[in-house]
């Protein structure tokens, strides 16, 4: 599907260098940001946001942070946010059957990888993501006795960056 915009012809000077920068360390050009550079400070704003997010911390590890950022994407269905997501899913062992769960092609009670923080913090996904937003008492339930404070709000600003 290709964008209903193009991006700005010249990219102004700020946009283009860091545009190089990020585009230099993924190997891929990020239309998406492309597109934003429309509204420099969209664009600007959206880098310190992507960088701060966590990406690996001591109680939300890497690969349930990846999972919850491909899953977000496709809740989303968002195609910039699937193709950065889901980039090198390999490295995190996340499994096809487990890709299949993530677009919603399997269910998840089926793949028994997952575990049972894994199946939380994923539901918890789902509802945020939702509009509007609907948290049934359940799922908080099954959050807060899986994750402490500080690793909910990490799970939901990985969710709500993604929905950005």
């Amino acid at each position: 599907m290709a964008p209903c915009l193009a991006p700005p012809r010249p990219l102004p000077i700020i946009p283009r260098i860091l545009l190089w920068i990020a585009e230099r360390s993924l190997g891929k050009e990020l239309a998406a940001n492309r597109i934003l550079a429309w509204y420099p400070k969209a664009f600007i704003g959206s880098g310190p946001m992507e960088t701060l997010v966590a990406h690996d911390d001591r109680e939300v590890p890497k690969r349930l942070l990846r999972l919850l950022r491909m899953y977000t994407s496709f809740l989303v269905s968002c195609p910039f946010c699937i193709d950065m997501n889901s980039k090198e899913f390999e490295g995190e062992s996340i499994t096809a059957e487990e890709i299949l769960a993530i677009r919603g092609l399997e269910g998840f009670d089926s793949v028994l990888s997952f575990s049972e923080a894994e199946r939380v913090a994923l539901a918890y996904a789902r509802c945020i993501s939702r509009t509007p937003l609907s948290f049934d008492a359940q799922t908080i339930s099954a959050l807060k006795s899986q994750f402490s404070d500080r690793a909910i709000v990490i799970i939901a600003s990985t969710c709500s960056q993604v929905n950005f």
